[in-house]
């Protein structure tokens, strides 16, 4: 972590959390904490890591990479 004050610090958390509230906490009152917790965890597994371009896979998305992989192993064979 930076200095106090280095606002670009948690920019990166806030903006996680943000996604998370807009797409999981707002759209619905839950009943129970574990709804929630299971609400969470689909959101993330299912949706945000499916979707999210990550850098050691080239920018690609885990989806599209899969489909990469797919095509070159049955165009190999």
């Amino acid at each position: 972590m930076g200095r106090v004050g280095a606002c670009a610090d948690n920019a990166a958390m806030e903006n996680w959390f943000s996604l998370l509230q807009k797409n999981v906490l707002d759209q619905r009152s839950w009943e129970t904490r574990e709804q929630l917790r299971l609400a969470v965890v689909h959101w993330i597994e299912a949706r945000y890591h499916r979707g999210r371009r990550q850098r050691r896979l080239g920018k690609l998305t885990p989806i599209e990479f899969e489909a990469i992989m797919k095509t070159t192993v049955d165009l190999a064979a």
